[in-house]
């Protein structure tokens, strides 16, 4: 993927870590566009749609974690990758940023080398997935419910349900192979990708949400090894 093709926005009320980061990714040959606060960065995502999109959490007028949650809803920006910049490691606040459909965290204060090495192995898996883990067809059926990639929505009794990124992913990868048990080290390979460190309730938490909105009846807990998914009649 040639850098000079790829647009990062970034979004900090810091004006001297916009200038850090900016200076250091057009050094890498990305273009780089800036916005203060979540609000202007929402606006600045749907006029640049950038590839990736990194966020403070904590900003004025709109946090990163309700400025994340503005940008999934445009359907353009579905698979934008999302890193969070973060002073706080707690579990809850990495749970918020994936559960509003962040791709990762980097706490402050910012290696510019680690920054750039999560952010090209971020893009390799982004083009990895976009290749093989999504279906060349944009509509799946199954028994329970039907999955439409193309909208990232689930049509379940003629209702159509918005699952957040990380769950419409998690939903995805299970039904590529209904009956096979994914371990929880493949869950979050293949989801969150190994060069992410997330809490141990990460998962639970992703399916937990995922099974009340869709049911419990399809997805399936194999104690002490993941989680199936099952297509009930």
């Amino acid at each position: 993927m040639d850098n000079n093709n790829i647009k990062i926005l970034l979004v900090d009320d810091e004006l001297d870590i916009l200038e850090f980061l900016s200076y250091n990714l057009k050094r890498e040959g990305f273009q780089v566009f800036t916005a203060n606060n979540g609000r202007e960065g929402v606006e600045k995502a749907k006029k640049n749609l950038p590839q990736l999109i990194i966020l403070d959490v904590m900003m004025p007028e709109m946090d990163g974690i309700e400025a994340c949650g503005e940008i999934r809803l445009i359907p353009e920006l579905k698979n934008s990758l999302v890193i969070f910049l973060t002073a706080r490691a707690e579990d809850y606040s990495q749970i918020a940023g994936f559960d509003a459909g962040g791709d990762d965290y980097i706490t402050k204060p910012i290696r510019p080398k680690l920054l750039t090495t999560k952010i090209h192995s971020l893009l390799r898996r982004y083009s990895e997935k976009i290749e093989q883990q999504f279906p060349k067809e944009s509509i799946s059926v199954f028994n329970a419910f039907t999955i439409d990639t193309e909208r990232y929505l689930i049509l379940k009794d003629k209702n159509e349900i918005t699952l957040p990124k990380k769950e419409f992913e998690l939903l995805l990868l299970l039904t590529s192979k209904p009956n096979k048990v994914f371990t929880r080290e493949e869950i979050f390979t293949q989801v969150w990708g190994n060069q992410v460190i997330v809490g141990d309730r990460t998962i639970d938490v992703h399916m937990r949400k995922i099974r009340e909105k869709i049911g419990d009846d399809c997805i399936k807990t194999v104690k002490g090894v993941g989680y199936k998914f099952e297509d009930i009649k």
